[in-house]
């Protein structure tokens, strides 16, 4: 088992090395500056991140002294210890990774455990890293990345800085958004792809929620008057022009041909091809425009052939940017709302966008969908209705 808690609370500048085109430029000598560049993130506004301690537990051969002690437990005692070193208070600890491998019997988020169990705060995150052999350094890279980007919304903004793209500009996308999921309400193309929620209530009928809640509650007139989010001097981004914090599943059945054959099920759209790109992390909102390249590519197809674009709003300006990146038919993407006014439930957004396209495709036409995440990737994939 590997456990690792990173909790640096310092962060400084790092040098551009990272160019638009994908590319990477030779990094300084070591001498020419203080810290050596990352070479996957390197953009001026990135935070360059230090280690302030580093502790671990003795080690218990098989069947020794550690045994019988639970891996969550050796996690408290490695992270009560990291953050006394480090000398910090245990406020300052905004999340927690851990790596961990062999889980079973440890119950539910490991991780989550372990904090709780060092004293820290009961509101602090926690992450549990399985990635074998490699857990330890892999809980370390992501809480670098997390650290070194800060908050999601600050990489919008630096994507609308070097895309142009203006809080105005933004604000038309976010009300387009809104605009175009109340028509698709009101003409039914939602309802489709919506199975309702009942609700039990105690002594009560049961409440049925048969449609998204989010486009309903947007005043148009408050629009431009919300103040910025993540950047208070000329920031863009905005509550009303960024997705929503919102609840909701998503689910897909997909299977052989020859299995719909012999089940006698009517198959609605075949998965043509599927593609993964990454880029820095600090621009991960235009990463879909890496990953579009390489799904038309594996399909055959060219972006002309595309008569539908689903591009996850994680924020507006993700979509503006990587429609002008691609250079494709803004009037072909997200037809129906987006993630901005319909919500973006973090979990489900992938599986909603391509669930739409099943049922809004018409015969024979081919939809495309990216997503971006943070870190830096995106996913995209391409059907084709049938």
């Amino acid at each position: 088992m590997c456990h690792n808690v990173v909790v640096p609370p310092h962060t400084l500048t790092v040098t551009k090395q990272y160019l638009a085109a994908n590319r990477y430029i030779p990094p300084l000598p070591l001498q020419a500056h203080k810290y050596l560049s990352r070479t996957y993130s390197t953009r001026p506004s990135l935070n360059e991140v230090v280690i302030v301690s580093a502790v671990r537990t003795p080690m218990g051969s098989f069947r020794g002294s550690l045994a019988a002690v639970p891996a969550t437990k050796l996690g408290s005692i490695a992270i009560k210890g990291a953050i006394e070193k480090a000398g910090i208070p245990v406020e300052e600890v905004k999340e927690v990774y851990m790596g961990n491998v062999l889980q079973a019997g440890e119950g539910q988020a490991p991780t989550r455990q372990a904090l709780l169990g060092a004293g820290l705060s009961i509101s602090t995150p926690a992450t549990t890293i399985n990635k074998v052999c490699a857990s330890g350094m892999k809980s370390i890279m992501l809480a670098a990345q997390s650290l070194m980007c800060g908050h999601q919304g600050n990489c919008a903004e630096n994507t609308a800085k070097n895309s142009q793209i203006s809080r105005e500009e933004q604000d038309a996308y976010a009300i387009s958004s809104y605009s175009r999921s109340k028509a698709a309400y009101e003409s039914g193309v939602l309802a489709k792809e919506i199975v309702p929620v009942s609700i039990p209530q105690r002594g009560k009928p049961d409440v049925v929620v048969s449609e998204d809640e989010e486009w309903r509650r947007v005043d148009f007139s408050k629009v431009p008057k919300l103040r910025a989010v993540f950047q208070k001097e000329n920031g863009t981004v905005t509550a009303a022009n960024a997705s929503t914090l919102n609840d909701g599943a998503a689910a897909l059945v997909l299977m052989t041909v020859d299995a719909a054959k012999r089940l006698g099920v009517t198959p609605l759209a075949r998965i043509v091809s599927f593609a993964d790109a990454a880029t820095a992390p600090i621009d991960f909102p235009i990463a879909p425009a890496f990953a579009v390249p390489k799904v038309l590519a594996a399909a055959g197809l060219k972006k002309e052939d595309i008569a539908m674009w689903e591009i996850n709003e994680a924020f507006s300006v993700v979509v503006l940017a990587n429609v002008k990146m691609l250079d494709i038919d803004p009037s072909k993407v997200n037809v129906n709302g987006g993630a901005v006014s319909l919500g973006h439930p973090i979990g489900m957004s992938g599986a909603r966008i391509v669930g739409h396209m099943v049922h809004a495709l018409k015969s024979g036409q081919y939809g495309l969908a990216g997503i971006c995440n943070g870190g830096g990737g995106a996913s995209s994939i391409i059907i084709q209705k049938l």
